[in-house]
């Protein structure tokens, strides 16, 4: 069998594609108020959103189109403010050096001969970003990527020696002040009069873009106990939230004004839109061959699971594994959800091996409900060992990183809302603002989008625009609407007048034919 999955080369007549540019000046004439807040001291913290990263990478252009950047070019318009400072990286190239050895890729860029061709792929050139190489001075962007909430208060982090193991993060080992900082102290050191935090993404989107492959650290509290792709404990959630802001903005803290950001959906992205459940293209010969293959498992296993009770009919059912001549077959895939009848397989009346009982222990085929990562694109119809019977998402089932299912959809969703919960009741507390990511995403994500400042946008995948090249962070006109929601918190939280951001004035993807 050949690769049932080619990438997508899904463009759009009239898609934009340009390298982004920084926002045009403003009309003239206009007056502009801070109202009652203070920008003097802008200070922003977060994670890669914040950072400005995009299209799989941190690089120049995306830092300066950055949410925080954005924003403190108009709060300059309203009082006398202090220059913001990015810790940028040297390239436009992303990526990053550890000891002149390469740690993280290039970006993507649009590549191909035409627009009916293009499709994203890694820019070829070699990162010059060494992370050794430490910055001085304070900055302003405070985002770190790959940073979760509670990494924010973590001493260490920043520590270079660390980067290699996994115990500190490469992008803030860059420009922490200290090995022993945190972020959080870094920022306060700054003595902020105003900030904006925009944090948690990550606390459950590595959970949900492998594929569910972490667990929900329910109570527990010991973050040095947490896998990468964990999910972390709604309380504690809350509990370090509640102390980032304390600090920054409590009567013992600094007492600065500010704005939250809450948490998106995750499954409102394209990452989790863009590979469909059933891609899998058979003739007739390969469909009758695979459905010989299971044909004992459907007519006989799976029946008799049921007259021993160990299976209910409905569940029987929905493991089936049937395949039909066409290019829409569902993938196969384990579901840790399912009852594991691999022990029960090797006893009698079954007697499997070992091998073929553990394959069918907790086998289904994928139904329209289960999401794919962009990521498993690429691996979906590969073989194993070059065995043409051993079909990745056919024959061989994907494991669990490359899907998440309806039950893990669920639990994401339940906490993503247990954390927006408490960073509503917080910002309520601290009289701060509150922008809501959540439901402006989610509109974003609508069929057709939105038309903000009579600009289409939405997070169809390439072409519309909100969304760069990784299906996960946002285009500099993505972060554009971002800044002009907060704007508009600000203005009304604040009686202030800041001006609007010119949304339209903002890019999305690069094309560039220098690809890997």
């Amino acid at each position: 069998m050949k690769n049932y999955f080619k990438y997508i080369a899904i463009l759009a007549l009239g898609i934009v594609s340009c390298e982004p540019e920084l926002e045009n000046p403003i009309e003239d004439g206009g007056v502009y108020s801070n109202g009652e807040a203070d920008f003097s001291n802008y200070v922003a913290l977060g994670n890669s959103l914040t950072a400005g990263y995009a299209d799989g990478a941190l690089y120049i252009t995306g830092q300066e189109n950055s949410y925080p950047n954005i924003l403190a070019s108009k709060f300059a318009l309203t009082q006398e403010t202090v220059d913001f400072t990015q810790p940028l990286v040297n390239d436009n190239i992303g990526g990053l050096l550890l000891g002149g050895n390469q740690i993280a890729e290039p970006r993507f860029v649009l590549g191909g001969e035409s627009l009916a061709t293009a499709r994203p792929a890694r820019y070829n050139g070699t990162p010059t970003t060494e992370v050794s190489s430490k910055l001085s001075g304070s900055f302003s962007n405070m985002g770190v990527p790959g940073a979760k909430s509670f990494h924010l208060l973590a001493p260490g982090y920043g520590n270079v020696a660390g980067v290699a193991t996994g115990a500190a993060n490469p992008y803030f080992a860059r420009f922490a002040s200290s090995d022993n900082t945190t972020v959080l102290a870094d920022a306060l050191a700054q003595n902020p009069t105003f900030f904006t935090l925009w944090i948690g993404n990550n606390d459950v989107l590595s959970y949900a873009t492998s594929g569910g492959a972490g667990v929900y650290q329910e109570n527990v509290t010991d973050f040095t106990q947490y896998g990468p792709n964990d999910i972390t404990d709604a309380n504690a959630f809350a509990f370090v939230y509640n102390s980032l802001v304390g600090q920054l903005a409590g009567q013992d803290g600094l007492g600065a004004e500010g704005v939250l950001i809450n948490i998106p959906n995750v499954t409102d992205i394209p990452f989790f839109k863009v590979v469909p459940v059933n891609p899998i293209p058979l003739d007739a010969a390969t469909a009758g061959a695979l459905n010989a293959q299971f044909g004992a498992y459907n007519t006989q296993i799976l029946p008799g699971l049921v007259q021993l009770g160990l299976l209910t009919e409905a569940e029987a059912n929905s493991r089936k594994i049937t395949f039909a001549e066409g290019a829409q077959n569902f993938v196969t895939l384990v579901d840790e959800d399912l009852t594991d009848i691999s022990g029960i397989l090797q006893q009698a009346p079954f007697n499997l091996d070992p091998q073929t009982a553990g394959l069918l222990g907790q086998l289904r085929q994928a139904t329209p409900s289960d999401l794919i990562p962009l990521t498993s694109s690429s691996f979906i119809g590969t073989t194993v060992n070059n065995n043409p019977m051993l079909v990745n998402g056919v024959s061989v089932p994907l494991s669990d990183q490359h899907v998440l299912t309806a039950e893990e959809q669920a639990l994401v969703a339940q906490v993503t809302a247990q954390y927006n919960g408490a960073i509503a009741a917080i910002a309520q507390e601290y009289s701060l603002g509150l922008v809501d990511a959540n439901a402006l995403l989610s509109s974003i994500a609508s069929d057709g989008g939105l038309n903000y400042q009579g600009v289409p946008v939405s997070a169809t995948f390439v072409s519309g625009g909100a969304f760069s090249l990784d299906g996960v962070h946002l285009t500099p006109r993505g972060y554009a609407v971002i800044a002009n929601e907060i704007v508009n918190e600000i203005n009304a939280t604040y009686s202030a007048d800041v001006p609007a951001v010119d949304v339209g004035s903002y890019g999305t993807v690069t094309i560039n034919n220098n690809v890997q």
